[in-house]
């Protein structure tokens, strides 16, 4: 007899850990308390699939969601892919970005190209982050961790790495880890050339969703997120679409 049938499934018996209060990273003045899901769980695909469904995320080795006790401003959002179409706004972005070649890897072990971009990106946009100053170390920690549904989109202009894109796969479509850009390519938008590629790739999949991770209420830069319409905001355990 199989002992895989004897392997406890974790969904059933999952462990959770709430952090202290502490000072929220996206508004000035609140604290914040996160739940995080016990880390010697393997984040597989079912897993993740189910645990997104719920608003919880993946970041790094972590799956965690907000748990505030006097706050409910994050918010996870996701893009139907079968409706959605690129704004006016968006199509200009698709068409500045003709040149860009668009390929996958379920590693980024080694490609030092991919480093280099990371800490050039880090230390350009994020000085004032607790991510500051960028560090191998932290890129192995933060960006080679990974599920087992894990994909790297690697984005090139004749062979220079200008963006990487961290994603999950899931059951039901696409999670968006973490997002990566040569800050030298403002004009290029690769920030929403990145999400509208991975709209695209999920289509093409036929997977119904990509998940977006928070939209945070009153933060300035989580705005951006509402920009792609139609949406699904998860409120009171309930997918709520707005166009």
């Amino acid at each position: 007899m199989s002992d895989e049938k004897h392997k406890p499934d974790p969904r059933k018996s999952l462990r959770l850990f709430r952090t202290v209060p502490h000072p929220c990273s996206y508004l000035p003045n609140n604290e914040a308390s996160t739940v995080f899901v016990d880390p010697e769980i393997i984040p597989t695909i079912d897993l993740l699939s189910e645990l997104s469904e719920l608003g919880f995320r993946r970041s790094g080795p972590h799956i965690y969601r907000p748990d505030c006790e006097n706050c409910s401003a994050c918010i996870s959002v996701r893009i139907p892919t079968a409706t959605f179409q690129p704004s006016r706004r968006f199509r200009r972005v698709l068409s500045r970005n003709k040149d860009v070649v668009i390929t996958t890897t379920p590693s980024l072990a080694d490609n030092n190209d991919a480093i280099t971009l990371y800490e050039k990106y880090v230390n350009t946009r994020h000085q004032d982050g607790d991510m500051y100053p960028a560090s191998r170390e932290q890129f192995d920690s933060f960006i080679l961790s990974q599920s087992d549904s894990t994909q790297f989109f690697l984005f090139t202009v004749d062979d220079r790495l200008v963006a990487v894109t961290v994603c999950d796969e899931l059951k039901q479509g696409l999670s968006a880890v973490y997002t990566f850009f040569d800050p030298l390519e403002a004009k290029r938008s690769l920030g929403s050339f990145a999400i509208l590629s991975l709209v695209k790739h999920a289509q093409e999949r036929q997977l119904p969703y990509v998940f977006l991770g928070y939209w945070v209420k009153g933060c300035r830069k989580m705005a951006y997120k509402l920009d792609y319409r139609p949406l699904e905001l998860l409120q009171d355990r309930r997918w709520i679409c707005i166009n």
